[in-house]
């Protein structure tokens, strides 16, 4: 057999494995919590693997590879910054979510649970941040299928409609009839399969190339400054900008909906605990995967023989599986770059429905039946989708510029609202939407500046703007509701009860 089918073998195993998973989370879906947040019955490892294959898409095994391979390690800021936003994430959100969401009227998105939190009689507050999350996703989604297209048309020929239409069918397929426990299941063999991919490769490679020490010689020899992870000739004030600037994408964990939402559905607050070593594990393990194995490729593709030229820096993951592993085993390799796609897809599009069906529909007031709802959430997966879909038809589209600053709007946006929404008692909903306001659109105007995002992400402005004007509007404004008090007192006296929880006042 030939390379090419081996590789598609590999692919289909894969997509039977996902339809095969999908179909189990619907055997176990029974009403609209369950195709939601799966009754809040999520182990701590499943959440974790969940979240993080969730959050880091092909990003992770192409495009910080990619980054490395050209520039050295001065790029591994982000994934550093990353890493330690997503720990701070398990450990000052993930308990007080977990508590909260339940105590606040049993919330399942988090647009229900600001304005429950927070007393929004007119809704306004709620029907805001579900747009947002209507209209960022859609984006993210659209791209994702734009990624698949590329991939299939680079990695087989195929035509770009092909591999969209493909992708988009096995992602759609299992997410709209399993639901939150679909994604979240798949979303775990999809953590374990990018995990695995991200190890072997690299240590493979060692073996195969000789001793690490000649591998050294050989990337400094293309780029001395390859192991710097300070390197740069600006100047010490514009390389610690740059720097902050880089690593500020931890901010962004905060106000992600479909990684904060695996809080959420955690069993108890104190599995935040045991998620929290779970995540960081595998994210400084597949960071230290994906960068080794670019800093390989430095020396196994600028060696002296010219036909191994690298023409793309981020197919070098890609390309080292299979110069190092039978086709087959390169083609699971293959499949873990889909992992890492369609993983992020069926996350966002749960999110997405939950968002049309809990936040818009069921503000109208018409009462449904548990299986009427359970067909909504279906229904609004499948008109994500095929939003998505057709944005995606056109690989050149205006889209893929708002997506780049995608995360940055919602961390900008939810992020500090999320965090005083947890932390201070006297945030109000006026203070909640004029602070999210102004996140999301900072972080519009200054992402369209180029003078202004050459110098720092936008994420950083948009951030700090939305938390000092929702408690500015917040103090101008108060509101004082005795239901709030003791919802946010019962919240603090079960973390209390829980092991491995703290108090820690943001503002007082």
């Amino acid at each position: 057999m030939s390379e090419t089918t081996y590789q598609l073998i590999a692919i289909g195993v894969y997509f039977a494995a996902m339809i095969a998973i999908g179909f189990y989370a619907y055997t176990r879906t029974r009403n609209i919590d369950g195709y939601m947040l799966a009754e809040r019955g999520l182990h701590p490892a499943v959440a974790a693997l969940s979240a993080n294959a969730a959050d880091m898409s092909g990003w992770l095994l192409m495009g910080l590879p990619g980054a490395i391979y050209v520039s050295g390690l001065i790029e591994a800021w982000i994934a550093i910054g990353l890493t330690i936003g997503a720990w701070l994430n398990w450990k000052f959100v993930a308990p007080r979510l977990r508590a909260y969401t339940e105590i606040a009227g049993d919330s399942i998105t988090i647009p229900s649970f600001f304005g429950r939190r927070l007393r929004d009689r007119t809704n306004v507050l709620r029907i805001v941040a579900a747009l947002i999350i209507l209209v960022f996703f859609t984006f993210y989604v659209s791209s994702g299928m734009v990624a698949a297209g590329k991939f299939f048309e680079s990695s087989f020929g195929w035509t770009y409609l092909h591999g969209v239409l493909l992708v988009a069918a096995i992602t759609l397929l299992y997410t709209l009839f399993g639901g939150f426990l679909g994604a979240t299941l798949t979303d775990v063999a999809q953590g374990l399969l990018m995990f695995a991919a991200l190890v072997a490769v690299p240590i493979v490679a060692v073996v195969k190339m000789g001793s690490p020490g000649a591998i050294v010689d050989g990337v400094t020899a293309v780029n001395p400054d390859a192991f710097n992870l300070f390197a740069g000739d600006d100047g010490v004030v514009l390389l610690a900008l740059s720097i902050f600037s880089t690593a500020a994408w931890g901010l962004g964990y905060f106000g992600q909906p479909h990684i904060i939402v695996r809080f959420m559905a955690l069993r108890s607050p104190a599995d935040a605990h045991y998620g929290r070593i779970v995540s960081t594990t595998w994210m400084i393990i597949t960071g230290l995967g994906a960068i080794t194995t670019a800093l390989i490729g430095v020396a196994y593709f600028n060696g002296p023989d010219p036909a191994k030229a690298l023409d793309d820096p981020e197919t070098v993951f890609l390309l080292l599986s299979q110069v190092f592993f039978h086709p087959l085993v390169a083609g699971f390799v293959l499949a873990a770059v889909l992992a890492a796609i369609m993983s992020t897809m069926s996350s966002q599009l749960v999110v997405c429905s939950s968002a049309l069906v809990e936040d818009l529909v069921n503000l109208t007031g018409r009462k449904a039946s548990d299986k009427a709802l359970l067909m909504y959430g279906r229904l609004g997966v499948l008109v994500v989708a095929l939003v998505g879909l057709v944005l995606a038809l056109d690989p050149s589209s205006a889209i893929l510029e708002l997506v780049a600053f995608a995360w940055a709007g919602f961390g900008a946006a939810f992020g500090p609202i999320v965090l005083l929404s947890l932390y201070w008692r006297r945030l109000t909903a006026a203070g909640a939407l004029a602070g999210m306001l102004t996140g999301a659109i900072t972080v519009f105007v200054w992402g369209n500046v180029e003078v202004l995002t050459s110098n720092m992400y936008e994420i950083v402005p948009g951030f700090i703007l939305n938390f000092l004007v929702a408690v500015a509007v917040s103090l101008v404004k108060p509101s004082t509701n005795p239901e709030v008090e003791a919802e946010f007192t019962l919240m603090e006296r079960e973390l209390a009860a829980s092991r491995g929880d703290i108090d820690l006042t943001l503002v007082d």
